[in-house]
């Protein structure tokens, strides 16, 4: 049995310091959660490296007598750890925790007595606020809260005045900068890689199509190094803020970043690595299970601002980029509606591959190259490449993709067939491991393929890629899989990988007839994705003895009792 603050970390090529140095820093997370938490992470982890069913019923049952709780309910703790990740293993508290049981009219009367005796020079203590509460209720003859329930109802509004006065953020101390964490941690940024920052905008540029076509303004994500202030890395898409479009960001700032002749640059981006310390707003994309486990697989940890103030940093580039490079293209339509060119539509030329070109010249020639007003004499990616305090950790595309991609557990059938959302997956080699239980890993934006592993002890092991039958040669989303699974149903037919490929065919159809812009968005978009992001290298497939003799079996025609647990609640 492994120590409870042990943890998985994914299949990479470490030495063995390496592995000590993430298994130490994915502790920081495990070591704010409770005794109750941490033992349940025991349980699971030790359940994950069944290798069999029976070694894993026998497990589970044990699980459930060491919990005190039912094997069903066992099975519904680790279906919450798959979807929420370590958040889901805290017990979950009351309702109405935090909440007063005084009626609310009292509530109101309390709040608004002493907002009233504060406004202004006038000053109203709660003990006042008490006394006029029992005045009140004097006058309606009815019995009034207790003191001590004014004093709990008003303590944190209190709180909140108290900290707004004298709590402010660290910020920079000479030449170093200090940043305060939500959860009320000072991050003092000491050199390159440490903290970065990420935070979307708007691009207030109006692009088209290949045809012409408007398509509206996209979304620009970056991701800055705290330390040097250089722009380490960025996602240009039509795509609205979320974790997904974070996880392309975070990718596009680790890998070496790599352009051809056509984006015209004068010097490399030269920035890669891995940070520490990943710091946000409070915005529901960075508050998602799904960073927070990519942090966990990265061994960075992930802080939410204490203040919207606290953002400078990562939101005074996008001020400089409307200023000298988005104000200067046709279809610039300003910052607000006042400023609003009148011809931005008629101008509207550029496509978002033509737009994401202009903005890496601009960032690698220019933005990166200049000095900052704190950073002394030195160009901001000068200050990144003296402040690392060792070479950055570079990190393969292949352990990258699996770090950013989304997961969930399936048990390998007979003939090394799996099922995924209502689809049937083959892989080469699977065959030899019908009956266990492995780990799929897929990118929302298609799930026509999945990447399968098998879990080696704290590790995971790459098996093989799976990809759903009669769908090999089409592009479907995870969104559109389920809508059409949807429909399928209703229509009373039978869900198959062939009655889904045909509504992926009369999707086409349609569209070929008439695309909306959102489809058109998406094809554009396809473009500089594909641009930058080039497919990982395929992996030498492990041999796995005696699989070729096995005979090939037909596609079963199965339900997925997994999914159906996750849709129906069984």
């Amino acid at each position: 049995m492994q120590d409870s603050n042990s943890l998985k970390l994914p299949a990479t090529q470490e030495t063995a310091s390496d592995t000590n140095k993430n298994i130490t820093e994915a502790n920081v997370i495990l070591s704010e959660l409770s005794d109750e938490a941490k033992l349940k992470v025991q349980i699971i982890q030790s359940l994950l490296e069944a290798g069999d069913r029976a070694t894993y019923a026998q497990r589970l049952k044990e699980a459930a007598e060491k919990l005190g709780k039912s094997v069903r309910t066992v099975r519904r703790l680790i279906d919450k750890w798959e979807k929420e990740g370590l958040v889901g293993l805290e017990q979950n508290e009351r309702a109405d925790k935090g909440k007063h049981r005084v009626d609310e009219n009292w509530q109101e009367f309390i709040l608004k007595t002493y907002k009233e005796g504060n406004k202004g020079s006038k000053r109203m203590t709660r003990q006042q606020v008490a006394v006029r509460v029992k005045a009140r209720a004097d006058e309606l003859g009815v019995k009034p809260p207790s003191h001590m329930t004014v004093y709990r109802i008003l303590q944190p509004v209190i709180e909140k005045q108290e900290k707004a006065k004298s709590i402010r953020s660290p910020g920079w101390r000479g030449s170093r900068l200090s940043v305060k964490t939500r959860d009320g941690k000072d991050l003092t940024v000491e050199y390159s890689n440490q903290v970065w920052q990420c935070d979307h905008t708007r691009v207030d540029v109006l692009l088209v199509d290949q045809h012409g076509e408007i398509l509206g303004r996209p979304w620009l994500t970056t991701v800055i190094d705290s330390y040097s202030r250089c722009i380490v890395g960025i996602n240009l898409g039509y795509d609205a803020p979320s974790s997904q479009v974070v996880a392309l960001a975070l990718r596009h700032a680790i890998l070496p970043k790599q352009y051809g002749e056509e984006y015209g640059l004068h010097e490399d981006w030269g920035t890669y690595g891995k940070p520490q310390h990943f710091y946000t707003d409070g915005g529901k994309d960075f508050r998602s299970n799904h960073l927070q486990q990519i942090g966990v697989q990265l061994g960075m940890v992930c802080h939410l601002r204490d203040r919207p103030s606290e953002g400078g940093i990562v939101e005074r580039p996008f001020k400089t980029f409307n200023t000298e490079l988005f104000s200067t293209l046709p279809g610039y339509t300003g910052s607000n509606v006042q400023e609003r060119p009148e011809d931005a539509e008629k101008e509207a030329c550029l496509t978002l591959r033509q737009l994401e070109k202009r903005l890496v010249a601009y960032i690698v020639n220019n933005y990166n190259q200049r000095i900052d007003a704190r950073m002394g004499e030195q160009t901001r990616f000068q200050r990144w490449e003296s402040g690392l305090i060792v070479a950055p950790d570079a990190v393969s595309e292949r352990d990258l993709d699996i770090c950013l991609m989304k997961q969930t557990r399936r048990m390998i059938q007979r003939g090394g067939y799996l099922q995924f959302e209502n689809l049937m997956y083959k892989g080469e080699h699977l065959a030899g491991y019908a009956g266990e239980r492995v780990v799929l890993r897929y990118d929302p934006r298609d799930i026509t393929t999945v990447l399968v592993y098998s879990q080696k002890g704290n590790k995971e092991e790459f098996l093989a890629r799976a990809y759903a039958q009669d769908l090999e040669t089409e592009e479907l989303s995870l969104d559109e899989a389920k809508a059409m699974s949807r429909r399928i149903r209703q229509a009373g037919k039978a869900i198959s990988n062939r009655s889904i490929l045909a509504e992926v065919r009369d999707r086409e159809t349609f569209l070929t007839q008439k695309k909306t812009k959102k489809e058109r968005q998406k094809a554009e978009q396809v473009v500089i994705q594909k641009a930058k992001q080039p497919l990982p290298v395929e992996p030498e497939e492990t041999e796995v003895a005696s699989v070729d003799s096995e005979p090939e079996y037909q596609m079963p025609e199965v339900f997925d009792y997994e999914e159906m647990r996750e849709d129906y609640g069984w």
